[in-house]
């Protein structure tokens, strides 16, 4: 009794530590805006991908990074893949496939009309050039 009660307090302990590394350690230009996306005319199953998207994606960074991100769909696709597999994340196949679509059909309907109005994705060396210039 007495090793699963130290076993939950260990794990209660540690989850703040667990959640504090999978947030982004930095801040890019793209978290800096808006948080939200207008999808009251997106067709239904848009509208509950976004949410799916917003759900998930929000466990590891803000919301406003992809928002704000302009990549093309084949790129889209990558990142959602790669995020599935980072730890923690709890994003089944459907969800991904839901959140690619979501993703997917946001780029097509509101970035590719007003590109300027979006930062295009940063490498990973970029983001650790903003990391080091950060810390």
């Amino acid at each position: 009794m007495n090793k699963m009660i130290c076993t939950m307090v260990l794990a209660g302990c540690s989850l703040p530590l667990m959640l504090s590394a999978q947030s982004g350690k930095v801040t890019l230009p793209q978290d800096k805006g808006p948080s939200k996306v207008d999808i009251s005319s997106y067709p239904p199953e848009q509208q509950k991908g976004y949410k799916v998207f917003a759900d998930k994606c929000s466990k590891c960074h803000t919301i406003a990074r992809p928002i704000n991100t302009t990549m093309t769909a084949p790129e889209w696709s990558r990142y959602v893949k790669r995020m599935m597999h980072k730890p923690n994340s709890g994003i089944s196949d459907n969800q991904g496939k839901a959140i690619y679509e979501f993703l997917a059909y946001d780029q097509q309907v509101r970035k590719d009309k007003n590109p300027s109005a979006f930062s295009k994705a940063l490498s990973d060396e970029e983001i650790e050039k903003l990391k080091s210039e950060q810390h």
